[in-house]
């Protein structure tokens, strides 16, 4: 967070968090990190578990609600470790579709919309874009220019992912940068955390501190953003 004096001038937030309990790659509980998190001057985490076909056939035999359970434990696990550590933990979703690898980053969800919308997985790229419009979702592109991934047509997103931190892959941040300027789309700072190396390399600077991630996802629409963490 930013302060003049007693004033915060504006707060920051990793977009871009995984948990073990949920993602499978992800390796640091979050009642270890995010104490870290609040000593490095982060105001908040959104948690983007990975959502995906395949993780949820691990659970082949549970009915979708015990399904949605599961893949919220680890966002849960969080919150009650930010209100422990006295930071803002909001939810997320780190989305993959059926036709290919690229994945893509929502806000603006709560745990009733999760419940309520089964499988989006088998939504087309498309289908999940208006699905967003509609229910007044931010969707984001996540690290499109690896080179296991590929832009998608910029015309369904709301934003992209133009400084991933995560320092097992080259997600080619110039190149996303200049996507989002060239597309007019919101740009996104985030650690793409799931190993401790990971701690704090991103982060978006928002000019208010959202509350929960409908009220995030209005601020990404208002373009309410400060700055950006590039570490």
């Amino acid at each position: 967070m930013f302060t003049k004096g007693d004033v915060a001038l504006s707060y920051l937030f990793e977009m871009h968090f995984h948990t073990p309990y949920t993602s499978h790659c992800g390796q640091v509980k979050p009642e270890e990190a995010l104490p870290k998190y609040k000593e490095m001057g982060y105001a908040g985490v959104v948690v983007t578990d990975h959502y995906y076909r395949d993780w949820f056939r691990d659970y082949k035999d549970l009915s979708w609600d015990e399904k949605a359970e599961r893949w919220l434990a680890g966002y849960k696990k969080a919150l009650d470790a930010g209100r422990e550590c006295g930071i803002v933990v909001i939810l997320g979703m780190e989305i993959r579709f059926n036709d290919n690898i690229n994945d893509h980053l929502v806000y603006g969800i709560d745990e009733e919309f999760v419940y309520r919308n089964k499988e989006l997985y088998d939504l087309t790229y498309e289908e999940f874009a208006e699905l967003c419009r509609s229910q007044g979702l931010f969707f984001a592109q996540a690290h499109p220019f690896r080179d296991i991934c590929s832009a998608r047509d910029p015309k369904y997103l709301n934003g992209v992912e133009i400084y991933n931190g995560n320092m097992r892959w080259n997600s080619h941040n110039d190149v996303a940068k200049e996507f989002a300027k060239v597309n007019g789309l919101v740009g996104i700072s985030g650690s793409d955390f799931h190993e401790w190396e990971d701690l704090a390399r991103g982060g978006t600077y928002l000019n208010k501190c959202p509350k929960d991630s409908k009220e995030l996802a209005r601020l990404l629409f208002e373009k309410e953003i400060a700055g950006y963490k590039e570490t």
